[in-house]
C-alpha cells in the first residue's frame, strides 16, 4: 500500500470499535516483534487531564539532555503521523505505509482483528525499536488497567490529575476512574503522581503499595524556570515530568532543563495561533480542563474578554464545561463538528449558565471565525479536539483527517 491507501485502511479499523484488554495488544506486540529492548527505558503516563502535556514536557527534557526519544500520543489534531514522533519528528509517510502494510498482512487471517488503537500503538513501538530510542514515552489512550499501552512494560509510571471523563468506560465515581488510571501500575517500578482529590489519592496509594512501587506525590508547581506552555497547571505538569526525568537518570544540568522547558511543543493547549485578532485554542473537553482554561485566561489576559467559539461531542458534560467558560466571556458562538458525535445547538437548551449569555449558532468553523472577527474582540476556540483539528487544518491549508479514537 502507498501512504494514502495505508491511511484509508487503518481508518477502516475504527469499525472494530474500542475493545479494552491486554491479551490482543500483547499478541500483536509479540508477533510484530515490537516490544522494546532491555536497554530502552519506558515512561507510561496516565490521568484525565495533563497527561499529553506531561508527555510532551518529558520528551522535551529528555531531548535537551541528549536522549533519543520516542513519543506516542493520541488523538491527533490534523495529521495521523502526529501520534508517532522520534526526537520531535513525525514518522515519515514512507515508514507509516511500510508498517501499516506489514500489519495488515500480519493480522489478515486472525480471528480477532486488532483495533485501530492497538495497531497504531504497535506501529509506534516497532518504529521506536528500529530507531533505537533511548526512552519511549507512552500516553495512555483511555483508562489504564485495560488500555493497550499497559501491555508495554514500563520503567516508571506517572499519573496526572484525575477527574470525571469517559464515564461510560471508566466508571461514574472518582474512585472507579482512579482505579482504572492506577491500573498502569503493574510492577515495583516507581510511581509519580500529581496532587489528587482525596478519593483518587487513596486508590493510587493502594495500587502502588500492592505492587511494591515507591509512590512520590508531586504537589508543588515548578516555579524556577520559564515554561513555554502557559498556565499554572502546566507548571504542575512540568514538576511531575521533571521528577520522572530524575528517576530515569537523565543528565539534568541547569542548561538542559532550562532549554527543555522553554521549547516544549504541544499544540492546542492555550496555543496562540494569531495576534490579529488575538486567537487562542485549547482542548478543554471536560469540566476540570475548562476550569484550568478559565483560570489561565484570567491570569494571562485579565483585562480582555474573549468571544468563545465552542463545539463538543455528545459524550461530554456540556453543562459542567460551560459553567466555567461563562466566567470569562459573555459571548459564545456554537459550531457543529464534522463528526457523527457532534452535539447540536438544540442540546444547549435548558443549560442554566447560558441564560444570560449572548449565544449564536453558526454552521461551521469558517462561518464562526468570520462572525467572531466582526466583534473586534479576542477569540478563544475550545471544546473538542475535533473542532481544534478542523481549525488548524483550515488555517494551515491542510486536509483534516480526524478519527474517533
Amino acid at each position: 500500500m502507498d501512504y494514502d491507501e495505508a491511511i484509508e485502511w487503518i481508518y477502516t479499523t475504527q469499525n472494530f470499535g474500542i475493545k479494552l484488554g491486554l491479551d490482543a495488544p500483547k499478541k500483536l506486540l509479540a508477533h510484530y516483534l515490537a516490544y522494546p529492548t532491555s536497554e530502552t527505558k519506558v515512561a507510561h503516563i496516565a490521568g484525565t487531564n495533563g497527561k499529553g502535556s506531561t508527555c510532551a514536557i518529558l520528551d522535551s527534557l529528555a531531548r535537551s539532555s541528549g536522549e533519543r526519544t520516542g513519543l506516542f500520543t493520541s488523538p491527533h489534531l490534523v495529521d495521523f503521523r502526529e501520534r508517532v514522533r522520534v526526537s520531535g519528528e513525525m514518522i515519515s509517510k514512507t515508514d507509516t505505509a511500510r508498517h501499516l502494510t506489514a500489519l495488515r498482512n500480519l493480522v489478515s487471517s486472525w480471528e480477532y482483528h486488532p483495533t485501530f488503537f492497538e495497531l497504531v500503538l504497535v506501529l509506534a513501538m516497532k518504529y521506536f525499536r528500529e530507531k533505537e530510542c533511548d526512552l519511549i514515552i507512552l500516553e495512555t489512550g483511555m483508562g489504564g488497567t485495560l488500555d493497550a499501552t499497559t501491555a508495554v512494560p514500563a520503567n516508571v509510571y506517572g499519573i496526572t490529575p484525575i477527574a470525571k471523563d469517559h464515564s461510560q468506560y471508566l466508571g461514574e465515581t472518582i474512585e472507579e476512574i482512579a482505579g482504572e488510571k492506577a491500573g498502569i501500575i503493574l510492577s515495583s517500578a516507581p510511581t509519580f503522581s500529581s496532587a489528587q482529590q482525596p478519593e483518587a489519592a487513596m486508590v493510587i496509594a493502594r495500587e502502588a503499595n500492592r505492587h511494591r512501587s515507591k509512590l512520590t506525590v508531586v504537589d508543588q508547581p515548578l516555579e524556577a524556570y520559564h515554561i513555554s506552555l502557559r498556565g499554572r497547571y502546566q507548571r504542575e505538569n512540568a514538576a511531575l515530568a521533571l521528577e520522572i526525568a530524575h528517576s530515569l537518570g537523565m543528565s539534568l544540568r541547569y542548561d538542559n532543563v532550562k532549554d527543555g522547558l522553554a521549547n516544549i511543543i504541544w499544540p492546542a493547549r492555550f496555543e496562540t495561533t494569531s495576534t490579529d485578532p488575538l486567537t487562542i485554542i485549547d482542548g478543554a473537553h471536560n469540566p476540570h480542563a475548562a476550569k484550568m482554561l478559565a483560570e489561565t485566561w484570567a491570569e494571562v489576559y485579565p483585562e480582555q474578554e474573549p468571544v468563545i467559539i465552542f463545539g463538543a461531542i455528545d459524550t461530554k458534560d456540556l453543562s459542567g464545561v460551560l459553567d466555567h467558560l461563562v466566567e470569562i466571556s459573555d459571548t459564545i458562538i456554537f459550531t457543529a463538528i464534522d463528526s457523527p458525535q457532534t452535539i447540536q445547538f438544540s442540546d444547549l437548551d435548558g443549560i442554566q449558565c447560558l441564560e444570560k449569555i449572548n449565544l449564536f449558532n453558526k454552521v461551521d468553523i469558517t462561518e464562526s471565525l468570520t462572525f467572531s472577527k466582526s466583534l473586534n474582540r479576542p477569540i478563544l476556540i475550545t471544546g473538542s479536539l475535533y473542532l481544534l483539528g478542523e481549525y488548524k487544518a483550515l488555517i494551515e491549508k491542510r486536509q483534516h483527517h480526524p478519527t474517533s479514537q
